[in-house]
């Protein structure tokens, strides 16, 4: 499993973390590990008391594909959820 991440394409979130916008939103990859398995816990880290939160979209890609048309976008994924995102800042 590869999970592939979009940043700073809320406009609004970017702001309050006083981040710099750019017209393209940003990509980036986490491990496996970042997803919680089997129902297992979430722990608040020790070593953080600024722990935040964010409502994610998911969406579980199910083919491969490049320069996909808008149109067509909903044909790459077979499945859409909610996650939550934490980042102990």
């Amino acid at each position: 499993m590869k999970i592939i991440c979009v940043g700073r394409n809320y406009a609004d979130h970017v702001k309050e973390l006083n981040n710099s916008f750019n017209e393209e939103p940003v990509i980036f990859l986490k491990p496996e590990t970042a997803q919680l398995q089997n129902r297992m816990p979430f722990f608040i880290p020790d070593f953080s008391k600024d722990v935040h939160h964010e409502v994610e979209l998911v969406l579980k890609i199910n083919k491969a594909g490049k320069n996909i048309q808008e149109e067509f976008a909903h044909k790459y994924f077979s499945e859409i959820g909610i996650g939550i995102d934490f980042t102990a800042r």
